[in-house]
């Protein structure tokens, strides 16, 4: 499946979705994001039940500072609509692997049970 870019018009309605979605925070002028950007595209053929998203974050500032996003390439993880992980950094396709296993066995009920304590 190819990448989705996210942009101010979309991002809301693919990202409260029933499901996974993966997004990569980044902009063209950003050496790691473009090494980053193969190894991205590979996990994302691989894993086709999986929305991968792609945020340009010189195009769509506003989504960058609603997240608080300081550092590109930012890897979020959003499953169910809640935002299960954030981190700054590409990461090896390993690395990314691991994080898409253990989204895919989260029980979002306890998830959205911490939530309403919080």
């Amino acid at each position: 499946m190819a990448t989705v870019a996210l942009t101010d018009a979309n991002f809301d309605d693919v990202t409260s979705k029933d499901g996974i979605v993966l997004v990569d925070f980044w902009a063209s002028w950003c050496g790691p994001c473009l090494k980053f950007a193969p190894t991205y595209e590979a996990a994302s053929t691989k894993n086709e039940d999986i929305t991968f998203g792609k945020v340009d974050t010189e195009a769509e500032q506003a989504i960058a500072m609603k997240f608080g996003i300081r550092s590109i390439p930012t890897i979020m993880a959003i499953r169910d609509g809640v935002i299960v992980f954030s981190q700054p950094g590409a990461l090896p396709s390993s690395a990314l692997e691991s994080v898409i296993e253990q989204v895919r066995a989260l029980d979002m009920d306890e998830v959205k049970a911490q939530l309403a304590k919080s």
